[in-house]
């Protein structure tokens, strides 16, 4: 066979050259796996061949219908179809006489299920008497493998014939460009040259079983691949090739922006859009974040969110179409975003304006009528403040409390606005402590014992704050009896403390005394005073 100039067919020949000269070097099991792996391949490639070869008749069909003058390359799509597949079938006849005259498939032990492995992979001298010696022993025109050749060339001679010469494209020899693409070529120089006797002596003699199907797979991959070739003739000739089918158009405007305010001016792209309807074949699909959206039948999609938070919202929408001849997906992608705004009034007394040391102070800023966007917002004045961008808000800062007549100000700028609000910088207030929970008074001995130490309650404080008791001093005064009196450091019970409460009995009394207590913010810990209880 010649070298073909197609790069498939050209490395399907070259990597069946190679493992053919492994082979006569006697590397026996690999070759004959990597034998097997080529001939997987090219039967998956035909099954993909045959996938898109099955979807252009009626797109052909479809394309020819535009024109009366067209009908006649409709009118080929079957002889060229059933050519391809007496070709197919004549070739996967030969590989099923082979594998069957060579002893079919290896049967798995276990189960007895047909395996991939060959019996007679090994086996030329099926393929030598079969392909190359004939009925007769002797070669020559009756052997099954000159046989082949004549039905291959047989085959060329009639696809080539389907092919006619267009008057509008009289500058090009359609006919010698198609035989160009012509996978199936065969160089009777080459066999000559090696003193061979015929093309089927050079190609099949001594051939292994598990070798020659490859090569019988290639050629029903040249036939498909030729099929496909024709099929594209003919869309190209009907204009299917590779039209997607827009037959839908809508006026649209698409505006600088979404949102705008009094006094700036409305921009906005105005333009025809065109679009394919579901009836045209084109296989349009519509997403948004990844999610696919239904289209109507004019192919149009409606992409819904609700409003659920304040803020500018950005979506990326996908849209795709589908040559429905060649299978070719073309895929769009674009960003959009849009502004969500909330009808609102704020009611906030000026002797609430307070921020908390040390916890994040929530801030909502609104500007009404000014993008979200275009707002600009800083801290100053007292309180060593910072504010930063928080989810939709922001969150404010502050390190030191602010004196009488002093305030810490949120600074707030856009096109047309320079305002600032006031508001006063306080320590988190004075947490109370608690033994469980309580604060002093009465308790019965065996409820007292099982408590863990003194924790530090902030009532009535609604930010997200912890406090932590740095230590105390513990006092037991029993009946009649010295006062025992132990320093707890942090606000657990230490040993020493566990063994003082565990003393309690009723008529004792224990003074907490000097709590100490630092909160988020505090330079140093707080006196929370002291607690006394009862024991009952």
């Amino acid at each position: 066979m010649s070298i073909p100039k197609e790069p498939r067919a050209l490395m399907i020949n070259i990597m069946y050259l190679v493992l053919t000269a492994l082979l006569a070097l006697n590397v026996s099991a690999e070759i004959f796996n990597a034998f097997k792996m080529v001939d997987k391949g090219l039967i998956k490639s035909n099954a993909a061949l045959d996938q898109g070869n099955d979807a252009m008749p009626s797109a052909i069909r479809d394309g020819a219908k535009k024109k009366a003058s067209l009908a006649k390359y409709a009118d080929l799509i079957d002889p060229g179809q059933a050519a391809s597949k007496e070709m197919t079938d004549y070739l996967s006849g030969i590989k099923k006489y082979l594998i069957e005259t060579s002893g079919g498939y290896v049967l798995d032990p276990e189960t007895d299920a047909i395996t991939d492995e060959l019996i007679g992979k090994k086996n030329f001298d099926v393929t030598t008497r079969y392909l190359v010696d004939g009925p007769d022993g002797t070669g020559g025109p009756n052997s099954e493998g000159a046989i082949l050749k004549s039905k291959l060339e047989a085959y060329n001679a009639t696809m080539l014939a389907l092919i006619e010469d267009d008057p509008e494209t009289k500058d090009i020899d359609e006919k010698a460009e198609f035989k160009k693409s012509m996978p199936i070529q065969f160089d009777d120089v080459s066999w000559e040259k090696k003193g061979k006797p015929s093309w089927e002596h050079y190609t099949f003699s001594h051939m292994p079983v598990q070798a020659v199907l490859p090569i019988f797979s290639k050629f029903e991959n040249d036939v498909k691949s030729t099929e496909a070739s024709f099929l594209n003739y003919l869309a190209g000739k009907v204009g299917t090739t590779t039209d997607v089918v827009i037959d839908k158009y809508a006026v649209v405007s698409a505006p600088e922006k979404s949102y705008i305010i009094k006094g700036e001016k409305y921009k906005a792209e105005i333009f025809l859009s065109a679009a394919a309807s579901a009836d045209s074949k084109t296989g349009i699909s519509v997403s948004v974040g990844g999610k696919k959206l239904p289209t109507n039948k004019e192919g149009i999609a409606v992409y819904e969110a609700n409003a659920s938070s304040v803020g500018v919202k950005k979506y990326t929408a996908s849209a795709s179409l589908t040559n429905p001849v060649t299978g070719e997906v073309k895929s769009f992608k674009k960003e959009f975003s849009y502004e969500v705004g909330e009808r609102s009034v704020a009611v906030s007394p000026l002797a609430m304006n307070v921020f908390y040391i040390g916890v994040d102070n929530p801030v909502s800023v609104t500007a009404a009528g000014v993008p979200s966007d275009q707002i600009k917002v800083s801290m100053g004045g007292a309180g060593g403040g910072s504010i930063k961008r928080g989810g939709g808000n922001y969150v404010v800062n502050v390190k030191s409390p602010t004196k009488k007549g002093e305030f810490a100000k949120v600074n707030v700028s856009a096109p047309g606005l320079n305002e600032s609000r006031d508001f006063r910088v306080k320590r988190i207030p004075d947490p109370v402590p608690k033994l469980s929970k309580s604060r002093g008074g009465g308790m019965p001995s065996g409820e007292f014992k099982i408590q863990p130490g003194v924790f530090p309650i902030l009532e009535n404080f609604d930010f997200d704050a912890k406090c932590a008791i740095k230590g105390f001093r513990l006092v037991r005064v029993p009946k009649r009896q010295d006062p025992q009196v132990v320093s707890n450091p942090g606000g657990k019970f230490t040993p020493e403390s566990k063994a003082l409460v565990q003393k309690a009995k009723a008529t004792d009394t224990y003074f907490f005394e000097e709590i100490k207590c630092q909160c988020p913010g505090d330079p140093a810990p707080r006196d929370l005073g002291g607690m006394v209880f009862k024991i009952r």
